[in-house]
Parts: C-alpha cells; sequence; structure tokens
C-alpha cells in the first residue's frame, strides 16, 4: 500500500506542472549515452510519448556523434573537433548526412511510433525547414571570450548555423498531433548542404518558435561551479560569466550556446541534464527538485 501511496504522490507533484504547460512547445536536444543503451533509448521514447498524450508538444533535435565517429573510422576519414564543433569536409559531410538523416533519424520515428507516439523525421532540407549560413567562429567566441584568432585560422569546412526557420511546418506538425523528429542538416540559399551542431539547431528551433523549455540531454550531470560543484539553479548572465572565466568550456559550449540562444529568443527556461538517467526528462519537467542544470533569462 506504502508504495501505492508514493505513486499517487508523484501523480498529484506532477499535476500542476502538466497543467502550466499544456498547449506548449518543448524542444528537447537527445543525444549522448540516452541514444545507445537500448534500456535509455526506451525509456526516453516512453517520456516524450507521455508528455504528447498530457497536453505538450515535444520537438526532437538529435545528434548522433558516436555513430558517426564509428562510421567515420570504418570508412579511415579521421574525425576532427574544435571547440565541441565537428570539423566537416565533403567526405565527412557525406557520412554525416547518410547517418544522422538516414539510419538515426528513422529509428527514433520508428522507436517514437513503436510506443505509441506519431513521429515524423525531418531535417533542415525538408520544407526548408531552416536555412543555414557558414559557420561564424568569431561570433561564437565573442560571446564566450575565447581566442578568435586561433578559430580563425582554422577551416570548419560545410559546418553552418541557422539563419532562419521555417516555424509554421512545425507548428503544422504539432497541430496534426505529430512529433517532429530534426536532424541537424541544413541548406544555404545556394543549395550547399551543411552540418550544424545539434545543440545550435536546438536553441535556434527552441527560439524561434518561443518554446516554454529547451531540455539538452548529456552525459554529465548538469553545470559544475570553480569548485567542481553541481549548480541546480543559475542565471544566464552568471553562465555567461563562467564561460568567460573558462569554468565552463570545451565540448559544454555548444549547450551553453544553445541555451543562450534559446532564452534571448523567448524561451523560459533551459534546461541541462543528464540522459543517463531513466526517465531523465519526466524527472525534469515534472518534479519540484529536478535533477539537472536550470538556466534562467
Amino acid at each position: 500500500m506504502d508504495k501505492l501511496i508514493k505513486k499517487a504522490a508523484i501523480l498529484v507533484e506532477s499535476l500542476p506542472y502538466i497543467r502550466n504547460f499544456a498547449g506548449k512547445t518543448i524542444v528537447i536536444k537527445y543525444g549522448g549515452n540516452a541514444m545507445v543503451a537500448e534500456e535509455l533509448k526506451a525509456g526516453f521514447a516512453e517520456d516524450v510519448v507521455l508528455l504528447k498524450y498530457v497536453g505538450l508538444n515535444p520537438i526532437i533535435v538529435h545528434g548522433g556523434g558516436p555513430q558517426i565517429n564509428k562510421m567515420l573510422e570504418t570508412l579511415g576519414i579521421e574525425a576532427k573537433f574544435i571547440h565541441g564543433v565537428r570539423v566537416t569536409d565533403e567526405p565527412t559531410m557525406e557520412v554525416v548526412e547518410m547517418v544522422l538523416g538516414g539510419r538515426i533519424n528513422k529509428e527514433i520515428v520508428a522507436l517514437l511510433n513503436q510506443h505509441g507516439g506519431k513521429a515524423v523525421g525531418l531535417t533542415g532540407k525538408d520544407g526548408q525547414l531552416f536555412t543555414t549560413k557558414p559557420f561564424n567562429p568569431k561570433s561564437l567566441m565573442h560571446k564566450y571570450g575565447g581566442s578568435t584568432e586561433v578559430l580563425q585560422s582554422e577551416n570548419f569546412g560545410l559546418v553552418g548555423e541557422v539563419s532562419q526557420v521555417n516555424s509554421e511546418l512545425l507548428l503544422t506538425l504539432q497541430n496534426a498531433n505529430y512529433i517532429p523528429v530534426i536532424a541537424p542538416i541544413g541548406v544555404d540559399t545556394k543549395g550547399k548542404t551543411h552540418n550544424i551542431n545539434a545543440d545550435l539547431v536546438a536553441g535556434s528551433l527552441a527560439a524561434a518558435l518561443q518554446a516554454e523549455k529547451l531540455l539538452m540531454l548529456s552525459d554529465v550531470k548538469g553545470i559544475r561551479d570553480a569548485n567542481n560543484h553541481h549548480v541546480s539553479t543559475l542565471s544566464r548572465k552568471v553562465m555567461e560569466q563562467m564561460v568567460k572565466k573558462k569554468v565552463i568550456n570545451e565540448g559544454m559550449l555548444p549547450k551553453v550556446h544553445a541555451c543562450i540562444t534559446a532564452l534571448q529568443g523567448g524561451v523560459q527556461k533551459a534546461h541541462i541534464i543528464d540522459g543517463r538517467v531513466p526517465h531523465a526528462i519526466l524527472l525534469e519537467i515534472f518534479t519540484d527538485k529536478g535533477i539537472g542544470t536550470e538556466i534562467v533569462a
């Protein structure tokens, strides 16, 4: 009986959150180990489908770095990163498009459908979902106080940024009760295909849609301070200061950039959570304490 009462208490705790977020858009960046471990993949699908059934509008943006790296290794192509951004030449771009836009995207769609959802897979190329422009490392590092000289000397290749989002397409899919699953591949106005960091795509989409929340699934508990202590809540300004002081750096930078973009665009809160925790999404959204780092505007 005690176990049943605890379950009822959990449902009661979630009720005000369900009521407040009903009809709101939640953009979720899906990546890391949550995309690899079978039990975590199933839990992710259950969480997303549940969000849809209780009235929220989840949109999934997925990565696939480990899978891309594995395919590149198989083909004898070196994987290279600068500040968490994948350097993308022509052969790498072909692999990225094949792995992200093909196998991974369709696997996620099938998984969501298997668990009772109605998902549809997209890339930025579909319906002109988003238009890209060449990645500008100078603008990125100006925000974080990094060394623009070093980055300007690097050739990122076919790496892009989102310059425009077709919100109407996503709203149409939402209204028809579809769950959009988006691979971070786009084209510029000249038809050139670009690889885009999935974190940055998620931030741009959340801003364009005025989403209620942006959730970033990662392989860490969240943001840590200078003393390596987990930070449960912080403001955007404090987070920017932590980056300038290099407390936050390297692989976490794209996630931070995504959160800043979303918050500047009107998103209420951004969250960086540990996707290795079963049902991490539900625990972060529908409980009082949450499990990750919450960033507020």
